[in-house]
């Protein structure tokens, strides 16, 4: 095994986007959940790292507007589409989606694990603040394969649940609820592959020898997952 390459990179992400469907296991039951917990049944709909469409697919009401945003190039590309769904390309840090939103308005923005990779998330929900009443959104936060930060030594790339939280109620009046996940395999293969290719560890990359250690010492059959789900309402909204 080539360890250099057990957690992904931005590229590699699009390198496995169609294989992506067999993978996102969490994503999938997290998804689901966050378009179950849906009562208003939204018209207008922004949704930021649609991935390939499962968020999408859970939707069963009308729509009039559904604009999809993500920043692999690969996942658009298998994005639902039709006369009402409109998916872009963009960072949604980048300066690109924030002139893209300028001046529109949304009955509800969504995102599904996907902000925690934000660089810049205080700015980001403050932008999304001013577009929309309501904003539902679920995370993984940084007690995200905590056994492998606690092998390797090594901190977690992603947003800590704290850290969630106070950027959140900045700009939104929230409510939260925390929920973990076990993913259970078979053979350590399997879970190495799933962790390279199921897009939960994102932009962080081990070293070999780090790699190596963690390969010698997990020793549970699971993978563990800690997500926050968010519903907020907008302190500043203006229709």
């Amino acid at each position: 095994m080539k360890f250099m390459t057990l957690i992904q990179t931005n590229n590699q992400f699009s390198k496995y986007a169609n294989e992506y469907k067999n993978h996102n296991i969490i994503q999938q039951i997290i998804s689901k959940a966050l378009i179950r917990d849906i009562k208003s049944k939204p018209l207008k709909i922004l949704e930021l790292g649609c991935g390939s469409g499962q968020v999408f697919e859970h939707i069963n009401w009308k729509i009039t507007t559904y604009d999809a945003i993500d920043s692999s190039i690969q996942m658009c590309k298998l994005h639902p589409k039709d006369t009402n769904i409109h998916v872009s390309c963009y960072d949604f840090d980048s300066k690109d989606f924030f002139e893209f939103i300028s001046g529109k308005k949304y009955d509800m923005v969504l995102s599904s694990s996907s902000l925690q990779w934000s660089n810049n998330i205080d700015y980001l929900l403050e932008n999304i603040s001013q577009i929309t009443p309501e904003f539902n959104s679920v995370l993984f936060t940084s007690n995200t394969f905590k056994k492998i930060q606690d092998i390797t030594n090594s901190k977690s790339p992603i947003l800590s649940a704290e850290k969630i939280k106070e950027s959140f109620t900045k700009y939104f009046k929230c409510e939260f609820e925390i929920l973990n996940y076990k993913l259970e395999f078979k053979t350590k293969k399997e879970m190495f592959n799933y962790i390279k290719k199921s897009g939960v560890s994102g932009k962080s990359i081990l070293s070999y020898s780090n790699a190596k250690q963690l390969y010698k010492e997990y020793d549970i059959n699971y993978l563990e997952f800690e997500v926050i789900f968010i519903k907020a309402f907008s302190k500043s909204y203006s229709s």
